[in-house]
């Protein structure tokens, strides 16, 4: 897929981040490792941090909150089914086990989920992309967004 300077909707940039995209422009190879973003998009050269050194504290939360959501939703469920007598040592021990597994398994998506997220709110300008392309330094950016 070509860079391009057209603002994908907000249904285009999750969708892209789910799959583990950029969710700029679709294209992939946008992790190091499985914990780790590259520092610009291989496509189409967006810097994947766009804010400050405590830009994914957000995504963390996100990540937090998504992971105890289902999980909520999963234990009410079973406890419901095995209802009047649910195992609540198997509960409490599998929970915890769910909760830290979760959190790290679902961890590179709330990272580009989160990038979608603010590149829905603060939409890419063709003048920032450039600067990403350039390699330009967050602490000298001029950008009018900003």
């Amino acid at each position: 897929m070509s860079p391009t300077t057209t603002r994908a909707t907000t249904w285009q940039l999750i969708t892209r981040a789910v799959r583990l995209r950029c969710p700029h422009c679709g294209g992939g190879g946008i992790f190091k490792s499985f914990f780790a973003l590259k520092p610009n998009c291989p496509t189409c050269g967006l810097r994947l941090e766009r804010g400050e050194g405590d830009y994914f504290v957000g995504a963390y939360l996100f990540n937090l909150i998504a992971v105890e959501l289902i999980l909520a939703f999963c234990v009410g469920t079973f406890v419901i089914a095995t209802w009047p007598n649910p195992p609540w040592d198997v509960i409490t021990y599998v929970t915890g086990f769910l909760m830290l597994a979760g959190c790290v398994l679902c961890y590179p998506f709330s990272k580009t989920t989160w990038l979608a997220v603010d590149l829905a709110i603060r939409p890419m300008s063709a003048e920032e992309l450039l600067w990403h392309r350039e390699g330009g330094d967050i602490g000298d950016r001029e950008l009018p967004h900003v």
